[in-house]
Order: C-alpha cells, then structure tokens, then sequence
C-alpha cells in the first residue's frame, strides 16, 4: 500500500500542471542582458555552484554564455531537451549538453541568446517555446559564466540538426532527472587540485559536468 501511495505521490508531484506551477513560482524572472539577476530588491546576485558543490564569487573576467534548458510539455509527462555536441568542436566536443552559447551584442538577455543559438543548432521554433525563469549563472573551469533559462516547448517539436555542432539530439524523462537517486557526485583531480562533480548516467548517455551541474541546481532550486 505505500509503495502505492509513492507512486501516486510521484506521479502527482511529476505532473505537467504541478511542475509548470512549481517552476514558476521557484526561478527568477529577470536578468540583464550578460545574466546578471536581479531579486525583487534590485540588488545584484552574483554567487553560485561551482561543480555543483560549493559556492564560489565571480572570477573578475568571465565570458558570458546562455543555455536553454527545454522542458518539452508532453500530456502525460515532461521531458528536458539535450544534445550531444559534434566530435570536431574544439571545446567539449562529443559531450552532452544544452543548447546554448556565446552571449553577442545583438542578443537583447540571455533568453535572447538561448533561443537563438538552439534555432542554430537545432532549428527550434521560438515560437514553441514560453520562459519560465532563470537559474543562477553557472561558471565553468574554461572561464564561461553561464545562464540557463528555463523555457517550456510545446511539442510536437520538429528538429534540425545542425552536423558542425550538435551529433544528436534526445529527451530524458524530467523525473530522472530531479530524482535525488540518479545524481552521482564524483571526485576527480585536475591540475593538481580535487574538484567534485555530479554525474546521471541514464541509459547510454552519460551526463556529467556542467551540464549535470546545471540540472544539479534544478533540482535544489525546486525540490531540495
């Protein structure tokens, strides 16, 4: 009978309408155009999870960069869009990650820029997608400064890929990934100093760094 009572629970919890309300009235609804949000007050927040495990302040010089995390509005479920990036890109090549790059002068906020490197990539219609919010800029050890926005995409969703950047694209169930369970932390060293980072293998796909890193604050910004 609990096990029972779990589930439903789950399912419950996991729901399009609960999870669309909840991320809502959880993530921020501004951001300046290089990601820098703002709280109700007005004051700037510049702090965040390095590798997912500590917060860190803003290194002096950082380059801007957004990402679009898309939570696809399936009627039953909700799934979060990623892709494996080409093998011939010279950062991060063949990993798995959101769609998203370098802020530019042309890009209006870091939405801006999400939307439209994801069109780049792989050719998502903007008008599909609806924002939720921002998480809190994410830096990298490559000297990025990320900011993810949320946005909800109303399938069903015709993609593109473009082959000199993305290799693939897939959909993982969202209550995956904000299952506590799935989130490995390891530890690994690097330039003669230890750093931590989450990992959530699901199937073959291994999702690890920054990209585990960002759904890693997900999660605590919604469910921890």
């Amino acid at each position: 009978m609990k096990t029972m009572q779990a589930a439903a629970t789950s399912e419950e919890k996991f729901s399009p309408l609960a999870v669309f309300d909840h991320v809502r009235a959880r993530l921020e609804r501004a951001a300046d155009r290089q990601g820098n949000r703002r709280s109700s007050s007005g004051a700037g927040l510049f702090t965040m999870m390095d590798g997912s495990v500590e917060t860190v302040a803003e290194p002096e010089r950082s380059m801007a960069a957004a990402v679009l995390v898309g939570l696809i509005a399936y009627p039953d479920e909700i799934k979060i869009l990623l892709t494996q990036r080409a093998a011939a890109l010279r950062v991060h090549a063949g990993q798995i990650a959101f769609p998203g790059g370098k802020i530019e002068q042309r890009d209006e906020s870091p939405l801006g820029a999400a939307l439209r490197e994801a069109q780049e990539e792989i050719g998502l219609d903007a008008r599909q997608v609806e924002p939720l919010g921002y998480l809190e800029p994410y830096f990298t050890g490559t000297g990025f400064r990320i900011v993810p926005a949320v946005v909800k995409i109303t399938p069903p969703v015709a993609l593109t890929i473009n082959p000199d950047e993305v290799e693939d694209i897939f959909e993982v169930p969202f209550a995956f990934l904000m299952d506590q369970a799935n989130h490995a932390l390891h530890t690994r060293e690097f330039e003669g100093v230890s750093r931590q980072f989450y990992a959530m293998p699901y199937g073959e796909r291994h999702i690890w760094g920054v990209t585990a890193g960002i759904l890693r604050n997900l999660y605590e910004r919604l469910y921890s």
